[in-house]
């Protein structure tokens, strides 16, 4: 909880000051809207999801018969949980996990922290360094793979991803491997070719293993506010997203893009970045965030 609400500290030191001046008003009117329309829009909230929760917490307001500003905080509190608040379904095993999203997001440094975190629950990880264009992108992830005591697929530069890939998934059939992490390189979301790359790449995994928890994930910085909506939206077209890895959170006073994200894409956060070290990345918690940016 302490990691996460450090993580948050930059979120909540701009949303709150605007909150509190919101729900401090006097009266349910139109300044008060426009206060809490203003406050949301500056976390990043977005305008489409904005709306919607404020014109969500008027039907609330109107029904529970709500005279003062003060006693809605806890309205709204529930409001944005249940938008975020995506039904997790469990993982089962062999599981593989593919990280996808644009150039410089943190998807290596998101696999070496995923490997770290399933080695510590007990499994036997192969990660597949399908990552074969940038320069060094192998050797770094093999210092996180180092890190975190887990074997590293990889091919020479340039070399064919999806082979990679292939070769992975052998070594995991052949050792038994509870989980492979599929790195894959950095693209831009307008690029067909690439984007064709990483279908390739998913008819490898559910080819060659069939019967396994297959979760395609989207790396994204949390820095880059709004401009997140439309990678999630259009990888999600090319490979069927299941969910979002958020990074850098604790860089950000823009931390409402979460609930833009849920809005907008229809995808749940699960995993978000809170820092540089090999264990900070972690389980997301719809109730623990939105308490900790309203609280």
């Amino acid at each position: 909880m302490a990691r996460f609400k450090n993580g948050l500290k930059k979120t909540k030191d701009s949303l709150g000051k605007r909150l509190f001046l919101a729900f401090s008003a006097r009266a349910l009117d139109d300044k008060f809207y426009s206060e809490l329309e203003e406050a949301l829009l500056s976390a990043d909230v977005g305008i489409g999801a904005t709306q919607n929760l404020i014109e969500q917490l008027k039907d609330e307001i109107y029904s529970q018969k709500i005279k003062v500003p003060a006693d809605a905080k806890a309205l709204l509190k529930d409001l944005l949980i249940q938008s975020i608040d995506f039904e997790f379904s469990e993982y089962d095993f062999p599981l593989v996990i593919l990280l996808s999203g644009v150039n410089g997001v943190g998807k290596t440094t998101a696999i070496g922290k995923l490997a770290n975190k399933f080695k510590n629950e007990g499994k036997s990880v192969v990660i597949a360094a399908a990552d074969t264009f940038r320069a060094a992108a192998s050797e770094q992830l093999e210092v996180w793979g180092e890190r975190a005591g887990v074997r590293v697929v990889h091919h020479g530069e340039g070399s064919d991803p999806a082979a990679v890939v292939f070769d992975a998934i052998s070594s995991a059939k052949a050792k038994g491997t509870e989980v492979v992490l599929i790195d894959t390189a950095g693209r831009l979301h307008n690029k067909k070719n690439l984007m064709e790359e990483l279908k390739k790449i998913c008819r490898v995994v559910e080819r060659e293993l069939p019967n396994s928890d297959f979760r395609k994930y989207l790396v994204l910085d949390a820095t880059t506010g709004q401009n997140a909506i439309s990678q999630a939206e259009i990888f999600s077209e090319a490979i069927e997203l299941d969910g979002i890895v958020l990074t850098k959170l604790d860089g950000t006073a823009k931390g409402g893009v979460v609930v833009a994200i849920a809005e907008d894409a229809f995808l749940p956060v699960l995993y978000v970045g809170i820092g540089e070290k090999i264990d900070d990345l972690i389980d997301f918690d719809a109730t623990e965030f939105i308490s900790e940016m309203l609280d």
